[in-house]
């Protein structure tokens, strides 16, 4: 069977994603004064960093291999925040809406209309959130939907990348972005006495 990009690589992973935060993509000066001086030089790319706990070493080889069809850099996966795959006040069991969409963007290009939710649903600081087309935010404004099923105005970062508009769908569970392993990153090193191990590697969003 063919395998297809970017693969589902952390639907079954056996660990965590001990790091997702934005890599920002900035440069900085300083003066004789003291001031410094930040200069953007692109919207930010998300990092992480996933670890598996100890596997088996049958379990450990497979992992190796999985990892191995993303030929370093070259292929991708989807990059899935695992620590936040569901809203905070929504846990396993909990039914989240499955059709929202994005209704409206603000004008400061970070705050977002979002309509097709049950009333009185939930925003939390700290979800996740996947805008179809766009890419991957974090909830930084809690807000709640009205009896409409409505939330209006709530922040997010980063800011809304190019291209994103009104009507795009949204995903509330298993958002993710585009990523790359970070080349050089994996490391899948076994215990020499058993042969059991664990695997670590970080990856970056692909634009």
């Amino acid at each position: 069977m063919t395998i297809t990009y970017p693969i589902d690589l952390l639907a079954d992973f056996p660990g965590w994603s001990v790091k997702f935060e934005p890599l920002y993509r900035q440069e900085q000066s300083r003066t004789a004064g003291g001031f410094t001086y930040i200069k953007d030089l692109g919207s930010p790319l998300w990092s992480a960093t996933y670890q598996t706990r100890s596997l088996k070493p049958n379990e450990l080889d497979a992992w190796r291999a999985r990892l191995e069809t993303l030929e370093g850099g070259l292929q991708f996966f989807k990059g899935v925040p695992l620590a936040r795959s569901r809203p905070i006040a929504y846990p396993a069991g909990k039914a989240v809406p499955s059709n929202p969409v994005l209704s409206a963007i603000g004008n400061d290009n970070k705050s977002v209309t979002i309509t097709g939710l049950s009333s009185g649903y939930v925003f939390s600081q700290g979800d996740m959130i996947q805008i179809a087309n766009s890419g991957l935010y974090r909830v930084v404004e809690a807000a709640v939907a009205n009896s409409s099923g409505v939330a209006t105005a709530f922040e997010v970062r980063p800011h809304l990348w190019p291209g994103t508009v009104a009507g795009s769908a949204v995903i509330l569970i298993r958002p993710s972005c585009t990523m790359m392993i970070v080349p050089g990153s994996i490391s899948s090193e076994a215990d020499m006495a058993t042969g059991r191990g664990s695997v670590t590697f970080q990856g970056i969003e692909v634009r």
